[in-house]
């Protein structure tokens, strides 16, 4: 017998009213879960409760497939999960449009459809490929965030900022597409070596500097306990940083503000990363130096005391981040530098927004930053780092 839905409607025709517009509606709200937690047997069971029954596509890198992804498809397999995997090679000069494109034609090729769920399997990379392909995939198919680096924990796998980059930008083509769930496990933070956990760091560090001293003076206690891997101290700082990250998001999540705290470190950091060829500076590192640029230019123009820049520095060093242009695992050329900074500023009708520390968890937008200030604080940044 036939199973029929019945849909009745009668919109009435509006009256004839040339030239002018009329209104179109089309509000969305986003709320997804985050889950923290120590170890893979709980990871499965909050993944098995946010996949429902659906097939699913893991998409992660090579490194990640050997290390947790193989291991964790087979688990799922294990609970009856319908699933394929496909992985890329890692690093941040694979973030790009041939990348993207392969993994959609995957898709494409795949049993996945439009209610079916692709799980992120991966650091900062995977999670912004791959949620920038399933915001493209058959106009939006439901991802899952799994991250398994310590940045992505705290900061790539929240927010649904999602992209690819271009040889003129980083993060240049991309797109607003929040997740279903994030699965965190800590866990996995266990496999990183300690250049990966202090670049992770990085981003917990920023979000103390914008907006919680608290978190800023946890992360000092415990930062030698995250660096040993110690999991109650990483469950610790991702909790509080996750939160903070999300609550930040949340007041503007399509950034229609462009005055962002969120950005403090990237302005220089992106530039940074941009001029390296993506891959020799670690997002983390980048960024961290680019606070350490961004915190002298607040000094110079007196709005931060010395004090508080040193605190910054000392923390970030304590880590192994890099506060100095001789910090960097590459040379670095202040002007070419200054020259992607230009490059942006075409792209953002001639202005850029430096975000710059007053005090902890207090911060200014300034857009008239100029190169000359630029220059200066990336050379002073050396005096500052060897003292």
């Amino acid at each position: 017998m036939s199973s029929y839905v019945r849909i009745s409607d009668r919109i009435p025709l509006p009256a004839l009213e040339l030239d002018r517009p009329f209104a179109v509606s089309a509000t969305r709200t986003d709320t997804y879960p985050v889950h923290v937690c120590r170890n893979e047997g709980d990871g499965v069971r909050h993944l098995l409760r946010e996949i429902d029954g659906r097939r699913v596509a893991i998409i992660t890198d090579d490194t990640v497939a050997t290390l947790h992804a193989t291991r964790l498809a087979l688990v799922l397999r294990d609970h009856g999960v319908h699933l394929a995997m496909a992985s890329f090679p890692a690093g941040e000069a694979n973030k790009s449009l041939r990348t993207a494109w392969d993994m959609l034609d995957w898709l494409a090729s795949s049993s996945i459809a439009r209610r079916d769920v692709v799980l992120a399997v991966g650091g900062g990379v995977v999670i912004d490929t791959v949620g920038w392909v399933a915001s493209a995939y058959m106009r939006g198919v439901p991802y899952v965030n799994v991250p398994t680096t310590l940045l992505a924990h705290v900061d790539a796998a929240l927010g649904g900022k999602v992209a690819v980059d271009h040889p003129s930008a980083k993060n240049l083509i991309g797109a607003f597409y929040q997740p279903k769930a994030v699965v965190s496990n800590v866990g996995y933070l266990s496999t990183l070596d300690t250049r990966q956990l202090a670049a992770g760091l990085a981003e917990a560090i920023k979000k103390g500097v914008i907006s919680s001293p608290a978190l800023f003076g946890l992360i000092e206690q415990v930062a030698a306990d995250v660096l040993n891997r110690d999991l109650v101290c990483l469950e610790e700082v991702v909790r509080a940083a996750s939160v903070i990250k999300c609550e930040l998001v949340s007041r503007d999540p399509y950034e229609e503000d462009l005055r962002r705290p969120l950005n403090f470190g990237h302005t220089v950091g992106h530039a940074v990363e941009t001029v390296t060829g993506y891959g020799p500076v670690l997002h983390g590192e980048a960024v961290a130096f680019g606070m350490t640029v961004a915190a002298q230019i607040a000094v110079s123009r007196g709005l931060l005391d010395s004090g508080v820049r040193d605190r910054l520095v000392t923390l970030l060093r304590t880590v192994g981040l890099p506060t100095s242009l001789s910090d960097l695992p590459v040379p670095v050329d202040p002007a070419a530098v200054v020259a992607a900074l230009d490059q942006v500023r075409k792209i953002r009708d001639g202005k850029i927004r430096f975000v710059l520390p007053v005090e902890l968890g207090c911060t200014v937008i300034a857009d008239d930053v100029t190169n000359a200030e630029v220059r200066d604080a990336m050379l002073a940044s050396l005096a500052v780092g060897t003292r």
